[in-house]
This record gives C-alpha cells, structure tokens and sequence, in this order.
C-alpha cells in the first residue's frame, strides 16, 4: 500500500493528505499505576479517586486513597482527559477518557498523546480495534495485555487537524449515545418500578399507587377463569408444500414481533396443530430459552405449539393482563422451572392467580404500560441506530 492509498472511505471536507503509520508508543507517553496494600486501613479512605480498570468511563470511583497510599505504592495520578485501557480481566481492551483526576492501578495504561497528537481521536481508534487486539491477544480470552503489546500497536496517523475534527465528531456521538442509553435506562428501571407499585402485593386487594377516581377493591381470579386459551402446532417440516405460503407462522422468539420467518399454506395449516391467533391476542412463551415471555401479536397468524393464546373474556383487557404477566416473569419462571429446566404449560399458566380490578381500571393500566413499552421501544430503537452508525463510520472514517 503506498501512502497516497492510505486514506479512510469517508473523509471530511479540506483533508487531503495521506496518513501516516506510526505505532502507538511512537506518539504517546504511557505509563500503568498499582495497588496499595488493603493490609493499610491508613491507605484508604482519603480524598484521592482510586480509578479502577471498570471506571475508566466513569465519574466516580468506589475507593479513594490518601497521600500516604499513594506515596506507598505504585499507583500513578492521571490527568482529566487521559486516555485510559484497560489491560486485565472482564474489560480488557476498553477504552476510557478519564473524567476525574485520580489514581490508577495496574490493570489500566495511561496513555498521554505526544503535542500534535489527540487523545480523543486514539481513544476511537482503540475502540474501532478492541475486538481485533483482543482476538490477537487474548485468544479464548485468557491472559492480559500489557503496555509493551499497546505500545507496538500499529495504526495510520493524520495530520492534527484532522484528527481533532474526527476525534470531536466521535466524541459527540458517544455522547448521544449515552444520553438515548441513560434514556432508555431510566424508561426500564421507572417500568419495572411501576410495575411493583400499580399491582396490589400479595394480599392485598389494592394497589399502592392507583389512577384517580378508582376505588373499588380488586378481586383474587384465576387467569383461566377470565381467559380462553389455545396452543398451537407445527407442520410436519417433510412436506415442503405445508410451507413457504401467505401465512405467516408465529414461534416464540416472535410473539413482540411484526415479522416472522415461516410462513404456513393453507394445506399446512389444515394438516397440523397450528393455530391462527388474530391480531391483539396475548401470546405466551412456554418452551425454551423464552419461557415466560409475554407479547401482544402484531400480526394475524398461526401459532406452534411453544405459545399460548390467551383471550380475555368480555369485560376483560389483554393490555392489562400482558402487563400482570410481565410483572411475574421472574417468579413463574423460578417457581415452575427451577434451574431453567422444563417447559411451562398451558395448565400451569391456567391456574395462576392474580388480582383484578374493574374493566376501566384494567384498561387504564394497560393502555398506560401499553404506551410505556412503545416508548421504551423507541429510544432502544433509536439506540441501536445510533450504534449501528457509529460502527459504520468507525470502519470507513480511519485506514
């Protein structure tokens, strides 16, 4: 490769010339910290931010260290704006722009850009290889790095302008993206909160947080007593002409789903088990890794035998009933399929007792997780895009 072809896919406007390679320790400064003896109470507890290689992207620490720790010790002071690596264990080759002044300790290699050079930009060149060096390096993901490997690194270099300008850019996307992901967070943990505090406890016969004007108690049913349900089936896969039709076939990795991958003939529906399930149904996941799982279909379509129907009975809301049924995956789950083994089933499921209130308030509850579910959709949506951009640009914006 000349240095004429050593240009990225992408590039932004008024950059022309080549880039250079160059190996990281070239271009840097670096240097690792230690750990003070634990034995030392007096070590800890001080003012010092004692960065460990899990808090690279972070702006707190768990532990601070006093001057006496730091004295007696290897540990080093790194500056904000440091790029930090994490060299050991579980965060191996992430990637880190320090936030706060503090210590660092062994498993993480502070590394200072040379004048001319722009952390924010290594800092994206490091995260565009972390997969690569980390296959290189760490094969089965056993071992460490270590400062002489990243020092060896070899990457192609701009001029500084250039690469303050793709550094910024990075630097702001990474930004967006966390903020849609603290987003997306705060939308599931308020979720999970709301689906504590909007169903009666154990009981109890009303919830701890209700809509205005609701006042009645709710009363204990069986979910077979308010519901009728249905499994289905699955064509014999021999008879090619029993698929590949205009129905689309529903398994359980596709209850929250508008798509699905089989699609069932007619004479494939006629000669199975499967079942058509209009569109609104509860769909029930009771086999495998997705047991418990709970959706609203999307699509009309035919079931296997790994879902339950559920329709609600007039007077009854399958918004509210799907979100009651979300709230206790975690103790159906721990209580029918101990270890993960087993398939639920719709006789379990039948049998399982929950409280109820009037149809108004089941659909004001429905309607209101309905809405927060589309919402929380949304930003895991716009989440990924963005991911799926910044990835994109990492591959066609450096050599």
């Amino acid at each position: 490769m000349t240095e004429q072809e050593k240009v990225p896919a992408i590039r932004f406007a008024g950059f022309t010339d080549p880039w250079e390679q160059r190996k990281l320790g070239d271009v840097t400064d670096s240097f690792s910290g230690g750990t003070p003896d634990v034995s030392h109470t007096s070590y800890y507890g001080g003012s010092i931010p004692f960065i460990r290689s899990a808090e690279i992207n972070s702006d707190k620490t768990e532990l601070f260290l006093t001057e006496k720790g730091l004295d007696n010790s290897s540990a080093k002071i790194v500056e904000r704006g440091t790029v930090l690596y994490a060299l050991y264990g579980a965060t191996s080759g992430e990637v880190g722009i320090a936030a706060i002044k503090g210590a660092i300790n062994q498993a993480i290699l502070a590394l200072s850009p040379h004048t001319g050079n722009d952390p924010l930009f290594l800092a994206s060149w490091l995260r565009r290889e972390k997969a690569r060096i980390v296959d290189t390096y760490l094969q089965g993901g056993q071992g460490n790095l270590s400062g002489s490997i990243v020092k060896e690194l070899s990457f192609a270099l701009p001029q500084q302008k250039e690469q303050q300008v793709i550094g910024s850019f990075f630097s702001r996307l990474d930004n967006l993206i966390t903020l849609h992901q603290r987003k997306y967070d705060k939308l599931v943990i308020f979720k999970k909160s709301m689906l504590e505090k909007m169903f009666p406890k154990d009981g109890e016969s009303v919830p701890e947080i209700r809509f205005a004007g609701f006042t009645d108690p709710w009363e204990q049913r069986k979910l077979g007593d308010v519901t009728d349900s249905f499994s289905g089936g699955t064509p014999d896969v021999s008879h090619t002409s029993y698929y590949g039709g205009s129905i689309p076939f529903i398994r359980s990795a596709e209850i929250n789903s508008d798509k699905t991958e089989l699609f069932l003939t007619e004479k494939g529906l006629d000669n199975s088990s499967a079942k058509i399930v209009e569109r609104g149904t509860v769909l029930y996941a009771l086999y495998g890794a997705t047991s418990g799982e709970v959706g609203i279909a999307a699509i009309k379509g035919a079931i296997n035998q790994a879902i339950l129907a559920l329709s609600p009975h007039t007077g009854n809301d399958p918004l509210f009933l799907a979100s009651w049924l979300r709230r206790e995956k975690a103790r159906i789950v721990d209580t029918y399929l101990q270890g993960g083994q087993g398939n639920l089933s719709g006789s379990i499921v039948k049998e399982l007792s929950f409280a109820l209130p009037q149809q108004k308030e089941q659909q004001v509850i429905g309607s209101f997780f309905s809405r927060l579910d589309n919402l929380i959709t949304l930003h895991q949506r716009k989440l990924e895009l963005l991911q799926d951009i910044k990835k994109s640009l990492l591959d066609k914006m450096f050599v």
